[in-house]
């Protein structure tokens, strides 16, 4: 028996994405998935739902029809309380889940009877790599950042000879040198920017000079990489010298790229206010970490802003920009973890001796769980 899936459209107003598109229905098709999709999904990507049914899925126009007998909920952004109204109990809901969650989503799922699996708690194994949504969505977001920066900086980002005379490169300095870093990073460099990248894990210096920018570290006590690759939260002494590394090179920078964001904790500041009153006008700061409390002390999420001349830019779904190439790959992650959550005899499996199911896993039975509880 096929299990059906149900694929929402996004409510969140400026979110474009879609949790699956019609290029990922062959493989789940093919894998014994029944897909729904609510009219209009595809849109925000230029998919049409004629495309959609094109490629094998049904159509369904209103919620009570989509979530008939759907075993499985795909979503882009966590969905409202409210608009799982109609969903079965024992469905299982596999979206991003933090952050944004609307306050009590989990409880409610619980008393629901509506598992969850957060694709943002997909381990960074090597197993679980077609899985990784974090990253694939991160890849995004760091590209949409320097073209949204771009667009706000009163320059060029390079070098350019004419007649009217040379103009020197602009300066991006962009801070955290993860997956969202290191497509700033390389964004930056193809426009010609002069590129500088800060990240206080050393490890992160040679991936960083080898896409041709500059490396800051700020040599900081112990060691800075806890697992699965993220930097660990600093101590106030350790913060204070930080921030004072940074300040100098923050005031020359004409456009600084923050991405510096620590799982299940807020996000660490990194631009004090007087470090953006010292920059120049016309300087830039995109945020990437606004919707976890911003790495610059004057983010507002969701906003622009200018402060003494500099733009601020807290955008709350960067990696929505490029929608259909980021849905296409978040598409992807979805299709390898519900395939991987299928058994053999035509149900779901929730193993928790199984390290990515017991990772992902957030509720299940009517109550909330962490990595390590038993089914």
């Amino acid at each position: 028996m096929a299990l059906r899936v149900a694929v929402l459209r996004e409510s969140m107003q400026g979110e474009r994405r879609v949790a699956l598109g019609p290029g990922h229905l062959p493989a789940l098709l093919d894998a014994g998935f029944e897909i729904v999709v609510e009219s209009g999904a595809g849109r925000g990507c230029g998919w049409s739902d004629e495309a959609y049914s094109d490629a094998g899925a049904s159509l369904a126009p209103d919620r009570a029809s989509l979530f008939r007998g759907a075993r499985l909920v795909v979503a882009v952004r966590p969905p409202r309380i409210a608009e799982l109204d109609g969903a079965e109990r024992g469905t299982l809901l596999v979206s991003f889940l933090s952050p944004g969650a609307e306050e009590g989503l989990l409880p409610a799922l619980a008393d629901r009877g509506i598992d969850a699996a957060a694709l943002e708690r997909v381990p960074r194994t090597t197993r679980a790599q077609s899985m990784d949504a974090l990253s694939s969505q991160a890849t995004a977001a760091g590209y949409t950042a320097v073209l949204l920066g771009a667009a706000r900086l009163s320059r060029f980002l390079p070098m350019l000879t004419t007649a009217a005379g040379t103009i020197r490169p602009a300066t991006v300095l962009v801070l955290g040198a993860g997956v969202a870093g290191l497509q700033a990073i390389a964004t930056a460099r193809r426009l010609g920017a002069r590129v500088q990248g800060y990240d206080i894990r050393a490890a992160a210096a040679e991936q960083v000079q080898s896409l041709g920018a500059t490396f800051l570290h700020a040599d900081l006590p112990g060691d800075a990489e806890v697992e699965g690759g993220y930097a660990r939260a600093l101590g106030e002494s350790e913060s204070e010298r930080q921030l004072a590394f940074l300040a100098q090179h923050v005031a020359r920078a004409d456009l600084v790229i923050t991405t510096a964001q620590i799982p299940g904790r807020p996000a660490p500041l990194l631009i004090t206010r007087a470090m953006v009153e010292a920059m120049a006008p016309g300087s830039v700061i995109v945020d990437l970490a606004s919707e976890t409390g911003g790495n610059c002390e004057l983010s507002r999420p969701g906003e622009s802003t200018r402060h003494g001349g500099v733009s601020i830019e807290a955008p709350i779904h960067p990696a929505s920009g490029p929608a259909q190439h980021a849905s296409e790959m978040l598409g992807r992650n979805v299709t390898a973890l519900l395939v991987h959550l299928r058994d053999g005899e035509g149900g779901l499996r929730f193993d928790p001796s199984d390290p990515i199911i017991d990772a992902v896993l957030t509720v299940r039975g009517g109550r909330r769980r962490s990595p390590g509880d038993p089914e």
